[in-house]
């Protein structure tokens, strides 16, 4: 797809994301609506996976570590064919299987996630699979900065270097804000791209909205032979809704008959923008 396809695409993501956490009234608004480029950028220009053929040993991994901001993961799914769009109308709702982490009951997710810093683990060990198995496939894997301080992704930083695991690349949406605050304020792990070089990967920086920095980094990978890929996302919380943007309380929050109006107005407004 094409840099002004990728923002249509997301466009439409975004409405989606809105219709369905309105008719759940649950779910976690803003991280979704930060990190939806970045997944849109994944689904439909670099991960070798596809509905059809799901189960193949060849596919490349997508693990969402911050599997809270599963409504952003579920919309691109079923824009991708694993499961019927209509399916997310039973989001939250009593025996769905669309509950608000990721789990392997829904086609297309790779691995139940949501308890804050196992996914990159989870995302180690199946890039040294990869390699035990000489297989080309890579794994990709999406943190959010306020899981930073759990100390297992640490021990997994160390691992996927130690391991050389250059078949793996984790981005992180750095959008600087967390469910209690700020995240510099809960508890800074800045300055993230130190931390990990020291560690032995190699990292990028780029703008989490930018269509063309994305694709640019992500057709990069590995950035060094020998080393795992970061990509540090500076995103917006919120991004595409004004109201939205950076603000704490849309952390998780259900806006408003009212509030859902206005989004698809503001959106509306940024897809005619794009004709």
């Amino acid at each position: 797809m094409s840099e002004k396809e990728l923002a249509r695409k997301s466009v439409e993501y975004r409405r989606k994301i809105l219709k369905y956490i309105y008719l759940a009234k649950a779910g976690h608004t803003g991280g979704s609506l930060s990190c939806i480029d970045i997944l849109n950028v994944l689904y439909n220009h670099v991960l070798n996976v596809n509905a059809a053929d799901f189960s193949s040993p060849d596919r490349d991994r997508y693990i969402q570590s911050k599997g809270h901001t599963v409504e952003a993961l579920y919309v691109v799914l079923a824009s991708k064919g694993f499961f019927p769009e209509s399916d997310l109308e039973t989001l939250c709702t009593y025996q769905s299987h669309y509950i608000g982490h990721p789990t392997r009951k829904v086609r297309g997710v790779e691995q139940n996630t949501g308890a804050l810093g196992h996914g990159l683990s989870l995302s180690v060990g199946t890039a040294i699979a990869g390699k035990l198995d000489k297989k080309d496939y890579r794994v990709f894997t999406l943190l959010g900065d306020g899981e930073l301080p759990e100390g297992s992704n640490w021990e997994a930083a160390l691992s996927a270097a130690h391991y050389k695991l250059d078949n793996l690349c984790a981005i992180i949406d750095k959008n600087n804000l967390q469910i209690s605050g700020a995240t510099s304020d809960v508890c800074n792990t800045d300055p993230v791209d130190a931390k990990f070089e020291a560690f032995g990967w190699s990292v990028r920086h780029v703008d989490g909205h930018d269509f063309e920095q994305l694709k640019a980094a992500f057709d990069a990978i590995p950035f060094e032979i020998g080393k795992p890929s970061l990509v540090i996302a500076h995103t917006i919380k919120g991004k595409g809704i004004s109201y939205m943007e950076s603000q704490l309380k849309w952390h998780h929050g259900v806006p408003s008959q009212e509030q859902y109006s206005d989004a698809l107005q503001e959106l509306d407004v940024a897809e005619e923008s794009l004709a």
